[in-house]
């Protein structure tokens, strides 16, 4: 029988931190099914789902990772979930969307837009932000893109007019499109 991990590892960038976590997880028979890795600066984290068919592996996997944090200097957790958690089934009677964001950074924008998004069951399902300097003026520019799932509802205008209107108030471009 299967078992399932989530694991999150962050770590100083440097090559070969994606090989030494698969690593550990390989020698615990684990196969990655799904991943996200980022680098963030001059830090590197990575988000993935694995499974195994090995029995009892806990132990192993939590000593091998103990190990990888002290001898490569990483900070890495994980959890076991189950099947169901692993495979959810569709997710009927949502839409997915897409948010596009920019303007001139300032504290607020991130929590202030996913504030409105969880209010209305909005479900964030990918979230990329980043931060840049205009060319022409120097000033720093936030942008933010979000996948969305939005419950289907007669709401979806006031979802986008909301949006717009706390766009406003923060003084920043935002784009709502069907995925």
């Amino acid at each position: 029988m299967k078992t399932y991990f989530i694991l999150s590892a962050i770590g100083k960038d440097r090559p070969g931190i994606v090989a030494d976590v698969s690593e550990v997880i390989f020698g615990c028979g684990g196969n990655i099914e799904d991943s996200s890795m980022s680098l963030l600066r001059n830090h590197f984290a990575l988000m993935l789902l694995f499974s195994t068919d090995k029995e009892e592996v806990d132990q192993k996997l939590s000593s091998d990772l103990k190990r990888l944090e002290w001898e490569k200097n990483l900070t890495v957790f994980f959890t076991p979930i189950s099947f169901e958690e692993a495979h959810p089934g569709d997710r009927g009677g949502s839409d997915r969307f897409k948010i596009n964001t920019s303007g001139i950074d300032h504290a607020g924008i991130v929590f202030k837009v996913c504030r409105l998004l969880a209010d209305r069951e909005v479900n964030i399902i990918d979230m990329k932000t980043h931060r840049i300097t205009s060319a022409e003026s120097g000033t720093p520019i936030f942008e933010m893109d979000i996948d969305l799932e939005v419950p289907r509802s007669p709401s979806e205008e006031r979802l986008r007019n909301d949006l717009h209107r706390l766009a406003d108030e923060l003084m920043i471009d935002l784009v709502l499109r069907k995925a």
